[in-house]
Parts: C-alpha cells; sequence; structure tokens
C-alpha cells in the first residue's frame, strides 16, 4: 500500500512591518507578503493595510486576542500547510518584540525561521520631526530602553543611570510613564529646560502627531494632546540643532579632511 509523502514543514518569516506606514515595510517584507500562503499580524499595531499585498486565499489571523503559545501552535500549523508563513510585527522584530519567544517553540518542531527587519518606530519619530539622533562634538550614542513598569529592568539598567550618560534616549512603551521619565532625567542631572520630542503613531497616515516640548512640560503636553499609547518618546541633546547657527562639521565631508576617497582640497591649520 502506497503511503501519501509527508508535505515538508514550510518557513515561518519574521517580519519587521515598520513604524505604521504600509509603504515603509522593506522590499524583501512585502515580497514575502505577496507569496505567503498565512499571515499572522499584530493588528493591534500594524495597520492592516501591510496586508494588501498577501495573495487571494492567504490565510489571514490578527494575533491580538492570542496569548503566546496560541500564536505559536498556528504558525507551526500553518507551516504545515504552508511554504511561506509570515508573522506580521511592528517596527523591527528585535526590539521589545516576542522573538525569541516564538522562535523557541519553532526550533523545538523543526520549523524553518528566518527574520526580517524593519524600520523601528524610533527612526522614524526621528524622522518625522526632522531630528539627528546623532550630530559630531554633541552625542555619538544612542541608547533604546524603556520605563520599568509590570516589566522590571536589569541590574544597571535603570533610566536614571542611562540618562547620566547625557547622549540620546529612545524610549519605548512609556507614554503613560512620563511622570517616571521626568522625575529619572532630572535625578540624572538633566535641566527642566532641556528639550524633548514625542511622536504619536510616527508615520501612520492621518494618525501622526509630533510633539515639542522640556523635560519640565512633554507630561502636560501628552495630557493635553490625549496620547497614551503607541508614542515614542526622545530624549537628546541633539533635538532643535536644525535651528542653531553652528554646528561641529563632520569629518567626513570637510574640505581639510583627507581619505581613501578624496584628498585634502583646503589646508589645515597646522599646515
Amino acid at each position: 500500500m502506497n503511503r501519501a509523502p509527508q508535505q515538508m514543514p514550510g518557513a515561518v518569516f519574521f517580519v519587521g512591518a515598520g513604524p505604521g506606514s504600509p509603504d515603509l515595510i522593506t522590499v524583501r517584507g512585502r515580497d514575502l507578503i505577496a507569496r505567503a500562503g498565512a499571515i499572522l499580524y499584530a493588528g493591534s499595531l500594524v495597520d492592516e493595510a501591510a496586508t494588501r499585498w498577501a495573495p487571494a486565499g492567504c490565510v489571514l489571523r490578527d494575533s491580538k486576542d492570542m496569548t503566546l503559545e496560541q500564536m505559536s501552535e498556528w504558525l507551526i500549523e500553518q507551516s504545515r500547510q504552508h511554504a511561506t508563513v509570515v508573522r506580521l510585527q511592528t517596527g523591527d522584530p528585535a526590539l521589545y518584540g516576542a522573538l525569541i519567544e516564538l522562535v523557541q517553540p519553532l526550533d523545538a518542531a523543526g520549523v524553518a525561521i528566518e527574520v526580517v527587519p524593519g524600520v523601528s518606530s524610533a527612526m522614524a519619530s526621528a524622522a518625522a520631526a526632522v531630528e539627528s539622533l546623532t550630530l559630531p562634538e554633541v552625542t555619538q550614542t544612542v541608547i533604546f530602553t524603556r520605563v520599568e513598569g509590570r516589566t522590571p529592568m536589569p541590574a544597571g539598567e535603570s533610566l536614571v543611570e542611562l540618562a547620566r550618560h547625557r547622549s540620546t534616549l529612545c524610549i519605548f512603551l512609556s507614554i503613560t510613564l512620563l511622570h517616571k521619565v521626568e522625575a529619572a532625567l532630572q535625578e540624572a542631572g538633566w535641566p527642566s529646560d532641556a528639550p524633548m520630542l514625542v511622536v504619536h503613531k510616527a508615520s501612520w497616515p492621518g494618525h501622526q502627531r509630533v510633539l515639542r516640548g522640556t523635560v519640565a512640560t512633554i507630561k502636560s503636553l501628552c495630557r493635553e494632546a490625549g496620547i497614551v499609547s503607541q508614542a515614542m518618546v526622545i530624549a537628546s541633546p541633539t533635538l532643535g540643532a536644525r535651528q542653531w547657527p553652528d554646528l561641529a562639521r563632520s569629518k567626513l565631508y570637510d574640505p581639510s579632511f583627507t581619505h581613501r576617497y578624496r584628498r585634502a582640497s583646503v589646508p589645515t591649520e597646522s599646515a
């Protein structure tokens, strides 16, 4: 008696959908959606328009009402039926996503996985406000972090400790904890009039809002605007540099700087 050959499992692709606007997904991510047999998307955070490239007959499932175990089981089940299964996550899968928690059960089940990076809301927020997160001789360091809430922070990673570096802070998942952000920055020595930026739903068509304030005022500004979710908080010594009369120049483009592609065209003062 001949038995039908067992179907080989497909692969699960964890795709970063980007910060909100569907056209900020990568070309690779879009192409995977276009050939997917099943897509599990985070409907509470990912615009459903991001699934617009899904082919006819593709199984679409919103994960907002699912537990981690249910999501893993669904992905494994779909991988037995389809060659390409997509888990569509907000931003980049490697940042504040349950990537490893979902990958481990798939590994145990023998399902192949691949991760496709996406544009982070931190980058989209800086773009929305036309800000640079780094500037020569101001700061060359960007810290991605969050304020402690129900999820504790590891030792040495309190916002106070990180803020003492006085570099750029991109603070995720903390819009309802701005009172803690303000207290931490002040304890770390940031002046009350230091600029701060909050971007709500960065890049989301028709929903994006950019609020500028200071350490002392940003909480009240967000309260007045009704911003209580999906917002990036940025504190940085670079904020507002677009209006600065003087900036330290990047050495790479300075006419007095020689590098492997260009000889200096202006002599240095010591020459």
